[in-house]
């Protein structure tokens, strides 16, 4: 785990090396895990299946194609497409119901607010949940978003890092894809943003990850700020 620093505030530190920030959704910027492993236990359970918390573990930061696929192995007798929408309904439900945010991730998204740094949503949830999700912060942080249903491929293939990069660019002059922060809670979500050459940043949740010289981990964003993440890019302020 890096060393936690002392840090100047972010209107101390000038030009940041840090051009951008990339964010994942579920189970990184809001604990939705609980629905979505609620909905795939209460589905698989629907058609006889049998389904493990284990199970459910190994599908966090799939891609909903793919997670879908699995359920149908497990026994689920619907389409993909009528598995995800199934999933869909039952989180965004819980969502509306009750969100609880991952702990840090509101400040650290406040102070890239204040010091100017873009933020981009990468998600494999699909359009109309993240669009949900964005509307219940307390502020308009991010730029764009990047889902599921945008990429014919999903994570752990750079793909959707890959298009959130795109969209950054657009806003973002002269942009440097080892000067983008990509935050995940996920081994296919890490390993997305770290193929796509972003400066990939874990903050494991629920699933086990591990540690690899291709990220930096953090247990938590709680103590994470602006100086912290500029000191990963490996280049200094201009």
């Amino acid at each position: 785990m890096p060393t936690q620093i002392s840090a100047p505030s972010p209107a101390t530190v000038p030009q940041s090396p840090v051009q951008g920030v990339l964010w994942d959704m579920d189970g990184t910027l809001l604990d939705t895990e609980p629905y979505w492993m609620g909905a795939e236990n209460d589905l698989v359970a629907e058609f006889g299946g049998k389904w493990s918390h284990e199970d459910a573990l190994a599908l966090v930061g799939s891609a909903l194609p793919a997670a879908a696929a699995v359920l149908q192995r497990a026994g689920v007798e619907l389409g993909i497409r009528e598995i995800i929408d199934r999933l869909n309904t039952r989180v965004a439900a819980g969502v509306a119901d009750h969100v609880d945010w991952r702990p840090g991730a509101l400040e650290l998204l406040e102070e890239l607010h204040l010091a100017g740094i873009p933020c981009g949503l990468v998600t494999m949830s699909e359009a109309p949940l993240a669009t949900q999700v964005l509307s219940m912060l307390p502020r308009k942080y991010f730029s764009f978003q990047v889902t599921g249903d945008q990429v014919e491929r999903g994570k752990p293939h750079p793909d959707p890092y890959l298009l959130g990069l795109e969209k950054l660019a657009e806003i973002v002059p002269g942009l440097d894809p080892r000067r983008v922060l990509g935050i995940e809670d996920s081994f296919p979500g890490i390993s997305s943003a770290a193929a796509a050459g972003l400066t990939a940043v874990l903050v494991p949740h629920l699933a086990a990850v591990p540690e690899s010289p291709q990220w930096h981990s953090f247990e938590s964003l709680e103590h994470v700020n602006l100086a912290q993440l500029c000191s990963l890019t490996g280049i200094g302020a201009r």
